[in-house]
């Protein structure tokens, strides 16, 4: 049997922050410490514990923060030792076109730096410590039809709509907004295919030239109705840290 080398991961890290300021006015969200760790560091850390080897990160609003941070190598080894290192490469998006392009707009941008036809996805300001980024999970993603599979969480209190149905079959819905099904809350945590980001589901041209700005749900709602996106719920510790008061508590 073949294996398969370890898939690339995007992190999302080019929002403004507008609901954490004035804690974001000199500080990019997803640098802002979480139990003495910045908040994107827990997924960097989390990627490199599990083999992954690159890491592409978009930057917009302070981007020149994040990539001083963490420069060009994540490493949880020492220096000479490659075992735990993470490659590094950014897709400043404020540099290039003064604003972010929101999550579509920013991964199709950024698809090049990736490479690759499967990656894991996740949002900078996310806190997930016991999230693994399993390579079981990306094999059987690799191998199945999917163009996505999200990690569902239980709707916080902020959220309490939710995002997306599950099926028993493991596949995710687009609910109406009028069904009474049960919904969960979209993590942010995904494996994703680069084909998802291509004609029929999404119209950017290819490393997203002139900074087109789109989000992620209308591409994964469009993949879901034709029953291509598939989903588990996470019960691990998953906060969205979005207000001061959110990231008050977790250090607290």
């Amino acid at each position: 049997m073949t294996t398969m080398p370890p898939i690339p991961a995007m992190l999302l890290a080019a929002g403004r922050g507008e609901r954490m300021r004035p804690l974001t006015d000199t500080t990019p969200k997803p640098l802002l410490a979480v139990r003495g760790r910045p908040l994107l560091e827990w997924h960097l850390r989390a990627l490199a514990a599990a083999g992954v080897r690159h890491a592409a990160i978009n930057t917009a609003w302070l981007g020149e923060q994040v990539s001083q941070r963490f420069s060009s190598v994540f490493g949880l080894q020492a220096a000479r030792d490659k075992r735990g290192q993470l490659s590094i490469s950014y897709s400043h998006e404020g540099r290039d076109f003064g604003h972010a392009l929101e999550t579509a707009g920013g991964i199709a941008r950024a698809l090049p730096l990736l490479g690759a036809p499967v990656f894991w996805l996740a949002a900078g300001d996310v806190y997930a410590p016991g999230f693994a980024f399993d390579a079981a999970s990306a094999r059987r993603f690799a191998a199945s039809g999917a163009l996505a599979h999200l990690w569902l969480v239980p709707n916080p209190a902020h959220h309490p709509r939710g995002d997306f149905g599950l099926s028993s079959e493991g596949l995710a819905l687009s609910l109406p907004e009028a069904s009474a099904a049960p919904r969960h809350t979209y993590s942010t945590l995904a494996l994703l295919r680069a084909e998802l980001f291509a004609p029929p589901w999404c119209d950017i041209p290819p490393g997203n030239p002139q900074g087109v700005a789109a989000p992620l749900a209308p591409l994964l709602r469009r993949a879901m109705v034709a029953g291509r996106v598939t989903a588990e719920l996470y019960q691990g510790l998953w906060v969205d840290v979005g207000t001061p008061e959110r990231l008050a508590q977790l250090n607290t």
